[in-house]
């Protein structure tokens, strides 16, 4: 006899009082055919899966795994009315997902979710986790949803033991930055990190990201210490602010450089700007990333010192910034790098210290500075000159340092309100 049931996160989630916004079924005792005829459509590709005639929502027959390969894609699946609710539940990754509601909305759970939520427990169902090293990267994930979550020490055992066995190594880049991009749109996306880390997935999949761990930085600037410490602390604040992917992905990226730096040179971190630029379009590159992501977040790690220096920047230099980052065709951009910037700046505390409430006066310095180059008449300036001149470039460049300049001056002298920038180049190590 068939029967329907709600499965995975809605049930978790509706047992922890929080808002259900989508719901995955699971269907016992069915078969394909009779599927068929009652109306649903089939749309799984490696095993099935319906969709609802009228709801549209996903229907999955009751179904095994076994691992027959390495990685996410080796396993075979086995549906069949004789499943059982619990033998499907049993392939699922975590305790707090492996439940099940009955349409009569009777809790079936088999392997202690509810415990588990009731303790604030990330703990794997069955060793079959360790089969499927998305769970690594799944379970990290959900870490950063749930901030008071701890992973059960036997669970950790279990990951670090995969990260050994090269399970993590099989891992395809789209699967990892689906997951990546989902987890630092979470309200904690440090403890993604921290938890690969923990469990030395991070090392394996960023190991440009892993080498920034025990990097000293200086303490005046920095009294985390720590170049991974900090990273984690600016992408907290990202996320505080509600800044988009853009912005996050770039305050994760934004001081690979440092890891590069030679320990005979700590704490200091000179020209890191630049080779994090290098790394970060690796990085990008690696993980199938969007061009618009990519290109942000290498002008991120390569401008964001510029920024942070605003008051110390010749007119023509700040032009030269915007022509590099694209501002002047694409400000929005620039403001993703400004407000990235200003994750790392915040992004910096210790038990006693914190410049969370720091005031950001680069802000308002660069948008002065950008609108002041955007306001002179391109248009004349070409329409001057020989169509196929190459001092067009120089000639809008020199006349954008022109009105950056009176702007900077106006500023200066308090012909315009003035914006405080007397801590402009604060934290510029």
């Amino acid at each position: 006899m068939m029967k329907i049931y709600t499965v995975g996160g809605a049930v978790r989630d509706t047992i922890m009082g929080l808002p259900v916004h989508d719901r995955d079924y699971v269907v016992v005792g069915s078969t394909v055919e009779e599927m068929l005829s009652l109306g649903f459509t089939p749309v799984g590709k490696e095993f099935p899966v319906f969709l609802h005639p009228e709801t549209k929502q996903e229907y999955a027959l009751a179904r095994t795994e076994k691992k027959v390969a390495p990685g996410y894609k080796g396993f075979v699946f086995h549906a069949s009315p004789v499943v059982t609710l619990e033998e499907d539940l049993l392939r699922r990754d975590l305790t707090i997902n492996a439940m099940a509601m009955s349409e009569e909305g009777d809790i079936i759970d088999p392997f202690g979710g509810r415990k588990d939520i009731e303790n604030r427990v990330f703990r794997h169902v069955s060793e079959a986790f360790s089969e499927d090293p998305v769970r690594i990267l799944r379970l990290a994930r959900f870490a950063a949803r749930f901030r008071d979550f701890t992973v059960a020490p036997e669970t950790m055992e279990l990951m670090k033991k995969m990260v050994a066995d090269g399970e993590v190594d099989a891992l395809v880049p789209e699967r990892v930055w689906k997951e990546l991009s989902q987890g630092l749109m979470e309200s904690t996306p440090s403890r993604m990190i921290q938890i690969m880390h923990d469990c030395g997935a991070l090392a394996r999949i960023f190991p440009e990201i892993e080498a920034l761990w025990d990097v000293p930085q200086p303490e005046k600037y920095h009294p985390e210490i720590y170049a991974g410490k900090h990273t984690l602390l600016a992408l907290d604040y990202s996320a505080k602010m509600n800044y988009p992917l853009t912005v996050r992905f770039s305050v994760l990226l934004h001081d690979l450089g440092k890891g590069t730096t030679p320990p005979n040179q700590w704490p200091h971190h000179r020209a890191h700007e630049e080779r994090g630029a290098s790394l970060v379009d690796n990085v990008c590159r690696r993980l199938h990333v969007s061009k618009m992501l990519r290109d942000i977040a290498v002008m991120t790690a390569r401008e964001h010192g510029n920024i942070r220096r605003s008051s110390e920047l010749r007119s023509k230099t700040a032009v030269m910034v915007l022509e590099r980052c694209d501002a002047f065709r694409r400000p929005e951009r620039f403001i993703d790098v400004i407000n990235a910037t200003e994750c790392d700046l915040r992004g910096r505390k210790s038990d006693t210290v914190s410049f969370e409430d720091i005031d950001f006066p680069q802000r308002a310095y660069w948008m002065m500075v950008l609108n002041a180059a955007r306001s002179i008449d391109a248009a004349a300036i070409i329409q001057s000159m020989d169509d196929a001149s190459e001092e067009i470039p120089r000639a809008l460049h020199n006349a954008r340092a022109d009105a950056a300049a009176d702007a900077v001056n106006a500023w200066r002298f308090g012909h315009i309100k003035k914006t405080s920038v007397a801590d402009a180049g604060i934290g510029v190590q």
